[in-house]
């Protein structure tokens, strides 16, 4: 017989009745029965009760023994008793009559259970993180993520592309997050940086002759953590493709999404091809290039209507360049007044001056301040371009372009979610596409890229010369499902002439480009092919599958929000003899001064 186990804990069935088996695991949980003493022994595929009665040789060790201790037990596997049968268990309908046990490893006093669904501090989770990852959601998180990136693998090696791989020690680069830097013990001085991306990389093995590339990449980037970004490291679905346009990029990621996610949930899931949406359009409708389609509401724009009228406020503000979007509120008309009062105070809160609102009756006559002072044919025009129908309400949000759109698409959020308009079980994907190529940073003063700095231009070098940069779009795209951005792409700059030339419209000289980016520039010089690509995040596609609302709960030893690792105790101090081999020297910031 195996030293372990001749079957795994969620192995044994009826048909085992009466074979004398020997299985390894964790206690799970105790329970004393007087007479009985029952243990579940838990390993990575299930849970089987064991059992041992008073007086038996072993009862005396399973007495003693503490949950999560690790366990060897061997016995006869027997038949329940009718009212002792677990359904909810594959096992369930089986036990073993404990005959010999022996401790592979004791537990201490446990710092947190892992019995039971309660919730532990974050802190504490990850302090402990191999306990926490032995709980039963966990556990099914972690597995269904390898399930996934396998799935993805198979679904691109399908469509004939490759897994390569790309340095991790690399040279920093400007794509707009910090680097993690590593000093170079051979090169006193000098850094090596962790990848933000294998962008360069994979563009060139594009130039190098690969047709097809993908990687299940780990990428590094310094910055702060979101709900959707972990900090520090994050994994992502890198792909590329030569002679490739926007349409060949679509058609291969697609299935891939889709496949996914009708493989691991019976959720609906938007059919391909998916919608595309211009990044305009996509702030009009939406107030943002992240929309959620799931919700219906779609916002619209009423400057017009507001332009001249008596509603002073916004008559005034759109002689001045201001906007007005109205966002539409389905069957809202009849909901009390703390309901509009309550967005109004919502909006103060954000930092905005407040919501203005119609409200339309069930007899199409409209009511609130604002109609106060609109004339009928204004209200007409209002409720015609915002389509709402009678019962319905109507908020409005004016200021700048940017922070109308920002504030209307914040409103349609939380309008979807109070009047629950917003379906479970449902994943709506969408293109967003004709990024600008370059935004005006008001901070700096300078013209800067708006999304990614290795896009094509659409037109080209004459659309850079001709055009004003902010008027200039480029062949950018970003994946969107219910209002979580999966991934941004691009169909790549493969000419140094028009790399030059996009650089120097950001303010950069073309011995700057050839400097920061002289692997890729210097590729380009000897003959590279149109390519494009993108890389949805895994993580986010696991959690979305999933349905949990943090990325923590699929990542197996995540950060804190704080970038630190608390079950290694990383980022650490290191030894003076370590950081001599580098050529550092530890330069803490001054300490506040304490007040008197």
């Amino acid at each position: 017989m195996h030293p372990f186990r001749t079957n795994t804990c969620g192995e044994l069935r009826d048909t085992h009745t009466g074979a004398v088996v020997r299985i390894s695991g964790w206690v799970h949980r105790k329970r004393d029965h007087g007479n009985l003493l029952f243990l579940d022994i838990r390993d990575h595929y299930g849970v089987t009760q064991c059992v041992v009665e008073t007086g038996e040789e072993c009862f005396a060790a399973a007495e003693a023994v503490r949950a999560e201790s690790v366990v060897t037990i061997t016995g006869p596997v027997v038949a329940r008793s009718a009212d002792t049968v677990n359904d909810t268990l594959p096992t369930g309908r089986v036990e073993i009559r404990i005959e010999a046990m022996e401790i592979q490893s004791a537990a201490e006093e446990l710092p947190m259970p892992v019995f039971g669904d309660v919730e532990y501090p974050e802190d504490l989770r990850l302090r402990y993180r191999f306990l926490d990852l032995r709980r039963d959601k966990m556990q099914r998180n972690i597995v269904l993520r390898s399930a996934v990136i396998d799935s993805i693998r198979r679904r691109m090696v399908a469509q004939g592309f490759l897994e390569l791989q790309t340095p991790i020690l690399t040279a920093s680069s400007p794509e707009g997050a910090r680097d993690y830097l590593v000093p170079s013990r051979l090169h006193p001085g000098k850094f090596y940086a962790l990848p933000q991306a294998p962008q360069q990389f994979k563009q060139m093995y594009m130039v190098s002759g690969f047709d097809r590339y993908f990687q299940i990449a780990p990428c590094f980037r310094d910055e702060d953590a979101r709900a959707d970004r972990s900090p520090g490291e994050f994994y992502q679905l890198d792909m590329e493709m030569a002679f490739a346009e926007q349409d060949d990029v679509f058609a291969a990621i697609e299935p891939v999404l889709h496949g996914v996610f009708t493989e691991f949930t019976e959720h609906e899931v938007t059919p391909t091809p998916f919608p595309r949406i211009p990044y305009a359009e996509a702030l009009l409708k939406y107030g943002t290039d992240k929309p959620d389609l799931r919700n219906p509401i779609e916002i619209a724009d009423v400057s017009e209507a507001f332009r001249g009228s008596g509603f002073g406020l916004f008559a005034r503000a759109v002689e001045a360049g201001s906007v007005v979007r109205a966002i539409p509120a389905p069957g809202a008309s009849a909901r009390p007044r703390s309901f509009f009062d309550k967005m109004n105070d919502w909006a103060r809160e954000e930092g905005w001056p407040g919501l203005g609102y119609i409200q339309f009756g069930d007899d199409g006559a409209a009511k609130g301040p604002i109609a106060k002072n609109l004339d009928a044919e204004r209200i007409a025009r209002v409720r015609e371009l915002s389509g709402a129908s009678d019962g319905d309400a109507v908020f409005f949000a004016c200021d700048a372009p940017p922070k109308a759109a920002e504030l209307a698409g914040r409103a349609r959020t939380r309008l979807g979610a109070d009047l629950e308009l917003i379906p479970s079980g449902v994943y709506r994907f969408c293109w967003i596409v004709d990024y600008p190529m370059y935004e005006f940073d008001e901070a700096e003063q300078k013209i800067e890229f708006s999304h990614n700095p290795f896009s094509m231009p659409q037109g080209g070098l004459a659309a850079l010369d001709e055009k004003d940069p902010l008027e200039i779009l480029a062949h950018q795209y970003d994946i969107v499902c219910n209002g979580v951005e999966l991934s941004s792409g691009a169909i790549r700059n493969h000419r140094p002439d028009i790399m030059v030339r996009a650089f120097e419209i950001a303010g950069y000289s073309r011995d700057e480009v050839a400097t920061q980016f002289g692997g890729m520039f210097n590729a380009f010089r000897f003959g590279a092919p149109p390519h494009g690509g993108l890389a949805p995040g895994i993580d986010r596609i696991v959690m979305m599958i999933a349905g949990e609302p943090n990325l923590r709960e699929v990542v197996a030893f995540p950060m804190t929000q704080r970038a630190e690792d608390l079950l290694m105790g990383a980022p650490a101090k290191v030894s003076d003899r370590a950081l001599r081999d580098v050529h550092i020297r530890v330069q803490l910031p001054p300490k506040p001064a304490k007040e008197n």
